[in-house]
């Protein structure tokens, strides 16, 4: 089933034992997890953008990407960290959550009220990074209200002409990439979305995307006027594939690593943590279920 349909289908994928990274060619890399995040370390700290992906309840994976990063940071790399984990309009109280917060508890109970839809312990090792080294959290999600409102009403329904304008979005979006966001839309709803609803639904899924580059791009320039620093994207698979995700929103030159189980399609990403599948429930019959209580109109996002 598709990363990019995991927006959708929440958070159903459980804690793996081992894993595999392949780079963008498909050649192996060492095996065993330290070793492989230490590769991901090596190429962080050469380049400017990078963005690594997560299955959003996949312990094993978190705890690679926070190696991986942490070494990074070790080694010298001082990037702003943005997290699809806190919604845009947290912004303010994520960064009084940092100048006044001693740990990862209380920037999250302070930018995240009332701790839903997320394991936040899988995240508490990254904030704390954050807090101990003094780097800057970015808020890069588009809220579920505001994505349910570009479903319903359409983009003008929550970015003004001029914010369509700087996303890149203000004729909508490019043909090619609503046909095959659409795709992983139905897929990523086991075939269960109405059809009618898979255009908005994909529309939607797109203007995360942009919306979390947009974010990325002002991370990177503070606004103290030092140099401009590098940024790195902690988000969902879907949203890191280079073929659909942020890297298409982004200058060229970006590092996307996927961390992933099971092959991904090719051009997905430049290096991909291949993670053995755990044993789990049937998303698709969590849909089924889901979906027999929903009303007439379809599933929200």
């Amino acid at each position: 089933m598709s990363d990019t349909g995991s927006f959708f289908r929440g958070m159903t994928q459980a804690p793996i034992l081992a894993v595999t990274m392949l780079v963008a060619a498909c050649a192996p890399l060492p095996r065993g997890a330290d070793a492989e995040a230490d590769v991901v370390a090596q190429r962080l700290p050469e380049v400017s953008i990078a963005l690594l992906g997560e299955v959003h309840d996949n312990a094993e994976g978190h705890r690679l990407r926070y190696e991986a990063l942490a070494r990074a940071v070790r080694a010298g790399w001082r990037p702003a960290i943005a997290m699809e984990q806190f919604d845009r309009e947290r912004q303010p109280a994520l960064d009084r959550a940092m100048q006044e917060c001693g740990d990862a508890a209380c920037v999250i109970h302070a930018a995240a009220p009332g701790n839903a839809g997320w394991d936040w312990k899988l995240y508490e090792p990254v904030i704390d990074l954050a807090l101990r080294e003094k780097l800057p959290l970015a808020a890069a999600n588009l809220s579920r209200t505001d994505a349910g409102r570009v479903v319903r009403q359409g983009l003008p329904a929550v970015f003004s002409p001029d914010e369509l304008r700087q996303l890149g979005l203000a004729g909508g979006p490019p043909d090619a990439l609503l046909a095959a966001q659409r795709r992983e839309v139905a897929q990523g709803h086991c075939g269960l979305l109405p059809a009618s609803m898979e255009p908005a639904m994909a529309t939607a899924q797109i203007a995360r995307d942009a919306m979390m580059a947009q974010v990325m791009m002002r991370a990177a320039r503070p606004a103290d006027g030092v140099a401009q620093r590098p940024v790195v994207l902690l988000a969902g698979n879907g949203h890191v594939r280079r073929d659909l995700g942020v890297p298409r929103w982004l200058p060229a030159g970006s590092l996307a690593v996927g961390f992933t189980e099971g092959p991904p399609p090719p051009g997905s990403y430049d290096l991909d943590v291949e993670l053995a599948a755990a044993e789990r429930g049937d998303p698709c019959e969590e849909l089924r279920a889901g979906a027999k209580s929903m009303p007439a109109q379809g599933m929200a996002p």
